[in-house]
């Protein structure tokens, strides 16, 4: 049986290939000697062939049909051949849609010779027709028939659909006769499959028929060792030589035994989408890492089985304030934002497995009256689900997720399936999301403490250098750009440490650094450049604006009331301000600015001086 099988020599006749003018009430001959002589029934989209192997009096009747069939299949094996020529009646398995006829053929054969081809498993149920003709099992022969010029090679292909199945390879002509595999459903006469687009008719016939992927993938890969030209399934149409492979690689990704989805649902075509819709979850999982690409993924694929109009989740986390949490919505891009939940919603998140079975007693709830508001603001109920995600490890909610109906849901069966497909995916999903943004926080703040200064929380000298650099870069460039800096220096700041000390002293450095923070515009860029001297950076402000500034500043710190010990005490700075030349670079624009600062100072302090030379 595993031998190695050479390609058969002759070339099919041309009658193997599609023919338009087919006529289905006529004998069809697929290859020299081999004839399709099955019945076409109006209306039937689940069709059943009949194949004839001409060999005289070894002739060989290839699933014989039904009882339906069986007298048209008579009349065209009489045009062929004298039926008393047929030797054999190959029957691939025990189904009446192949071995309905039996009794009938039991009743006209006469040879004593004549025997049904079969394996033993089928043997078992079908002598319960008490047939006179005896049965040749195929295991018991080496699994290879010779009649005529054929070698008829039987390759075992378990439960595909049932224990003893098996497939007929013709070694001469290279036509292999798969029963139910590659069979599909057919609207109308199809004999040939025209193109690739016949796999649509081949994938429900498998996905709920066949056991399991892994079955079938056994399956095709002992047929896969065949020099197979042509496929002449039970059911369907005659696959030609140039889409055999095309068909075997396809149904090698099917996922197959759609009826272990569910529990009771046996609608073919939704039971399709459910598991096309569970493909889908998995691969999502596999392709995307980011949040905002999996739930609109998830939100596509959940549209296939139930009407969801939007799928949003809350989600506990470490970083969130008392009260809040992490909402992700298709409003915010999934990208998430801190809420205060509603109460309903709020009371899900960290619930536990019995305490959520003590109000509910599946995966999910169905709300029939879920508040919403709309665009416009109009308020509005409507049904949602709502799935508790629970943490593995402590199986506590620790976040939920909502999917929004815009209808009626069908097929609760499939629904359940699909939403308890769905929770795990979530669950890591959305944990994973909050893991990220954890880590991304985490980042941030050793950023902001590598960039800012600890006590005043303005920026480093040092780490805002390359950031002043692509400012002047930026300015160079633009005839019309203008940037000024301020220095600013705390007067008389050594007294207050050496009268209250330093801790007050760095009450007084945080306080009126705030006071800077406060005054300035967000495109400013503030800097402690060391001790208690500061500087601010100011993209667009010429020298007016820029005066304008430090003249603010000085009068709001110099309004500043401290608490004791420093109460009563007035803290005032001095400031030098500067506007860049173009090309200017920052050592001798800080010159400038320090130049104007020592002539504050110099001029009583608490006041601000503007370089003499502004130059632009």
């Amino acid at each position: 049986m595993d031998a190695a099988i050479e390609s058969p020599d002759e070339p099919l006749r041309p009658a193997s290939e599609p023919l338009a003018d087919i006529d289905p009430t006529q004998p069809v001959e697929i290859a020299e000697g081999i004839w399709w002589v099955g019945h076409h029934l109006e209306g039937d989209p689940f069709q059943c062939h009949v194949y004839l192997i001409e060999a005289g009096d070894q002739s060989v009747l290839i699933d014989p049909g039904s009882a339906l069939t069986f007298p048209d299949v008579l009349r065209k094996v009489g045009q062929v051949t004298p039926f008393h020529n047929i030797r054999y009646f190959i029957c691939h398995h025990q189904d009446p849609d192949i071995t309905g006829a039996l009794p009938l053929i039991d009743q006209i054969v006469s040879r004593k010779d004549a025997v049904i081809v079969t394996h033993w498993r089928a043997e078992a149920l079908l002598k319960h027709y008490g047939l006179r003709l005896a049965f040749w099992r195929v295991e018991d022969n080496g699994w290879l028939l010779r009649v005529g010029q054929h070698s008829l090679r039987f390759v075992f292909t378990p439960y595909l659909h049932f224990p003893g199945a098996f497939c007929t390879f013709d070694e001469t002509t290279g036509i292999l006769f798969s029963s139910d595999l590659f069979g599909g459903f057919t609207k109308g006469f199809r004999l040939y499959a025209e193109d690739e687009g016949h796999f649509e008719a081949i994938r429900p016939f498998h996905e709920h028929y066949m056991p399991s992927r892994e079955i079938l993938a056994h399956g095709l890969a002992r047929l896969e060792a065949l020099p197979i030209r042509m496929i002449a399934p039970q059911h369907g149409s005659i696959i030609p030589e140039r889409l055999v492979a095309f068909m075997i690689e396809r149904l090698k990704e099917l996922d197959c035994g759609l009826y272990l989805l569910v529990k009771q649902e046996s609608d073919i075509q939704k039971l399709m989408r459910l598991n096309e819709v569970m493909q889908g979850i998995t691969q999502t999982m596999v392709l995307y890492r980011d949040f905002a690409s999996i739930a609109p993924e998830l939100l596509r694929l959940s549209r296939k089985l139930m009407p969801v109009s939007s799928l949003e989740f809350l989600a506990a986390t470490d970083q969130a304030s008392p009260g809040e949490v992490l909402h992700l919505t298709p409003s915010n891009r999934y990208r998430g934002q801190m809420v205060v939940p509603p109460p309903r919603l709020a009371s899900f998140i960290g619930i536990d497995r019995q305490g959520w079975a003590e109000i509910c007693p599946t995966d999910y709830m169905v709300v029939d009256r879920w508040p919403v508001t709309g665009p416009a603001g109009e308020a509005a109920d409507h049904r949602a689900i709502v799935i508790p995600l629970f943490a593995p490890d402590r199986q506590i909610a620790t976040a939920v997720a909502v999917m929004h109906l815009s209808g009626e849901t069908e097929a609760e069966d499939c629904i359940e399936t699909l939403i308890h497909q769905m929770v795990l995916p979530l669950q890591v999903a959305v944990e994973r999301e909050s893991i990220y943004r954890a880590l991304d926080l985490e980042r941030r703040n050793v950023y902001e403490r590598l960039i800012r200064d600890p006590l005043t929380g303005l920026f480093t000298r040092v780490c805002m250098q390359d950031t002043i650099l692509r400012m002047f870069d930026l300015h160079d460039r633009d005839p019309d750009g203008s940037i000024a800096v301020l220095m600013i220096d705390i007067d008389h700041f050594k007294s207050v440490n050496d009268e209250y000390g330093h801790v007050t002293g760095d009450i007084v450095l945080r306080t009126i650094a705030q006071a800077i923070l406060s005054g300035i515009r967000r495109a400013d860029l503030p800097v402690r450049f060391g001790g208690e001297e500061f500087a601010v950076f100011c993209p667009g402000l010429g020298a007016t604006a820029a005066s304008t500034m430090a003249e603010r500043l000085r009068t709001s710190i110099e309004r500043i009331e401290f608490e004791p010990p420093v109460g009563g005490r007035r803290v005032t700075i001095s400031i030098g301000t500067a506007i860049r030349r173009r090309g200017e670079d920052l050592a001798a624009l800080i010159d400038r600015a320090d130049h104007a600062l020592y002539a504050a100072k110099a001029s009583g302090r608490n006041c601000a001086v503007t370089a003499g030379d502004e130059g632009g």
